[in-house]
């Protein structure tokens, strides 16, 4: 069988899109931790991963939550623990099985987790602003791929609704609203 050859300007080496998404993630690194600054006071950077989980996956087991931000369920519990003492969080009896504990964000938590989002959203808009509209659209596609494979739910629209990188609303298990 031929070896397949790369077409010329494409970038085929794992090596050096490894580098440029290092590089862009030191990039979001920064704008997420500027967003942060805001309310740093109140969360931490791994208490602000938890509330965003919440946020995105709604009522969670604290093992599912555990499993999810890849940690003990012991260092999930005491995390769950300073955001509901903090008011961000709550637990409720899962009405599909009385024996289980829901974790859920409370007004608060979802408050924090909007403004946090608000401000990482304007900071990012500001960055791709200045990319030309072709290089946008490449971005998307490349970045929509990346996101897949790394298993990361697509982000909310302002205002909470989630949409899919190319525009159409999906519903909470990701399929295409019509």
């Amino acid at each position: 069988m031929p070896e397949r050859e790369t077409p010329v300007g494409t970038v085929d080496d794992v090596e050096a899109v490894t580098r440029a998404v290092l590089t862009a993630s030191r990039l979001l690194v920064a704008v997420s931790a500027r967003s942060l600054a805001a309310v740093e006071d109140r969360v931490t950077l791994p208490q602000f991963r938890m509330l965003m989980v919440l946020s995105t996956r709604g009522a969670t087991k604290l093992v599912a939550l555990a499993d999810l931000l890849r940690v003990a369920p012991s260092t999930a519990m005491r995390m769950v623990d300073r955001l509901i003492a903090a008011g961000f969080a709550d637990r409720q009896t899962n009405p599909a099985n009385r024996r289980e504990t829901l974790l859920r964000l409370t007004d608060e938590g979802r408050r924090i987790v909007e403004d946090v989002t608000a401000r990482r959203r304007a900071e990012i808009a500001a960055i791709v602003e200045r990319l030309a509209p072709r290089q946008r659209e490449a971005l998307v596609k490349a970045l929509t791929a990346f996101n897949e494979a790394g298993g990361e739910p697509t982000a909310a629209e302002p205002g909470g609704t989630q949409v899919h990188p190319l525009g159409w609303a999906v519903d909470g298990a990701g399929a295409r609203d019509t």
